[in-house]
C-alpha cells in the first residue's frame, strides 16, 4: 500500500563543486555544438506498438524532496515522498520492456495528489536536450492537421485536442546540452524568465504547472555516467513532489557503449513504479536504428504516420510513440 507522509532529505544526492564545474563545462561544449538537422532513414511497423507488459508492476512506497514551489492553501495534508525503493530489475530486462507503458496505481496516486495541489490536467512539460526542444518533437500537433497525418492512428485525436498548447511550447528545461545535473542547477536557468536561485526544472513547473512530464535525459550524460543515477533521482523525486506524473524515456543512442544509461532509466522507472516510454525499442528495426551517422541525432521525416516510407525514419516514430504514451498514461490515471 502506498503511504503518504512529509519528509525532507536535506543531504540527498549532494554533488561536489568540482563535479558541478565539470558537468557545466561539458554542457557548454554541447551547447556550442548545437543540434543537427540531417536526414537518414527509419522504419517501424505500420501497426500500433504492442502495449502488453512483460514485467510485473510492484507497489512501491513513495517519497520526494521538499517542494521549492509554494503549495496552495487547499491541498492534501501530506504529499508523496520517496523512501528507498525496493524493487529490482534484472540488468538486461529493460530491452524487453514495452514501448508503451502500462499505468500503475502509483502513477494514479501522483496524479490525484497533483489535482488537489492545483496542477493543470491539460498540460505537460518536456525535459531534455536539443532533440526535446526542437520543433520536430510534437510541435506539429499544435499547428493543425495540415501539418501531420495520423494515418491509422486517428484514435489519438482526443489526446491532441486535450493537451493543445503543450506540444509547441518551448520548455525552460529542454535545451541544447542539458544533462540530468543541469536541469537542477540554477546556473542554467533563464534569468529573464526564472526567479533568483530557481532551477530550470522548478522554473518550468512553476510556469507550465503540468500534470505530466516527459523526462528525456541521458544523451549528454555520457561524459560522466557515474553521476547520472543520483541526478535522475533528484529530477524524479522533485517531479513527484510537485504532483506531476513523470514519464521516463529511454534514448535511441548508445554513446556510452554499454547501454548503462538506458538500463538506469528503466530501472528507476521500475523502482519508482512510474511510466517508462521505451523509445529505444521502437527504433531497433529502423535503418541504422533511426540514427544519423554521428550515432546521436535522429533521422527525419514528416509526421505522416500512414506513409511507410516516412515511418522508416526516427522522428515520426518518436512523435507517434510519444503520443501513444501520453494517451495511455492520461487515460490510465483518469479512468
Amino acid at each position: 500500500m502506498i503511504q503518504l507522509h512529509f519528509e525532507r532529505w536535506n543531504t540527498l544526492n549532494v554533488v561536489s563543486r568540482f563535479q558541478w564545474i565539470v558537468s557545466a563545462l561539458f554542457v557548454m561544449i554541447f551547447i556550442a555544438s548545437g543540434c543537427k538537422t540531417g536526414e537518414s532513414s527509419f522504419s517501424p511497423t505500420s501497426t500500433p506498438i504492442a502495449k502488453e507488459t512483460i514485467l510485473p508492476t510492484q507497489t512501491i512506497q513513495l517519497s520526494a524532496t521538499e517542494s521549492f514551489i509554494p503549495l496552495p492553501s487547499s491541498t492534501l495534508e501530506s504529499k508523496p515522498v520517496v523512501t528507498e525503493p525496493t524493487a529490482t530489475l534484472p540488468p538486461n530486462a529493460w530491452q524487453m520492456m514495452p514501448v508503451i507503458p502500462e499505468v500503475s496505481e502509483t502513477a494514479r496516486l501522483i496524479y490525484q495528489y497533483g489535482l488537489q495541489r492545483g496542477v493543470n490536467p491539460e498540460a505537460f512539460s518536456k525535459i531534455g536536450d536539443c532533440e526535446s526542444r526542437t520543433t520536430w518533437f510534437l510541435y506539429d500537433f499544435d499547428q493543425g492537421p495540415q501539418y501531420y497525418d495520423l494515418g491509422p492512428y486517428t484514435y489519438l485525436e482526443p489526446v491532441i485536442d486535450h493537451f493543445k498548447g503543450s506540444f509547441g511550447r518551448l520548455s525552460q528545461v529542454a535545451k541544447p546540452g542539458f544533462t540530468a545535473a543541469a536541469v537542477m542547477t540554477p546556473l542554467w536557468a533563464d534569468p529573464a524568465q526564472c526567479q533568483k536561485n530557481e532551477t530550470p526544472l522548478a522554473c518550468e513547473y512553476r510556469q507550465q504547472n503540468p500534470a505530466f512530464s516527459f523526462i528525456m535525459l541521458g544523451t549528454n550524460d555520457v561524459a560522466r555516467p557515474e553521476t547520472f543515477e543520483a541526478n535522475m533521482r533528484r529530477v524524479i523525486e522533485f517531479t513527484i513532489d510537485q504532483g506531476i506524473v513523470p514519464i521516463l524515456a529511454t534514448k535511441a543512442d548508445n554513446l556510452e557503449g554499454d547501454h548503462q544509461i538506458n538500463a538506469t532509466i528503466a530501472r528507476l522507472a521500475y523502482e519508482y513504479d512510474i511510466p517508462l516510454w521505451n523509445f529505444w525499442l521502437a527504433v531497433q528495426d529502423l535503418p541504422d536504428k533511426g540514427l544519423q551517422p554521428d550515432g546521436a541525432h535522429l533521422t527525419w521525416s514528416p509526421n505522416h504516420f500512414g506513409d511507410p516510407e516516412a515511418m522508416k525514419r526516427a522522428w515520426p516514430v518518436r512523435n507517434l510513440t510519444a503520443l501513444q504514451t501520453l494517451d495511455v498514461v492520461w487515460r490510465g490515471v483518469t479512468q
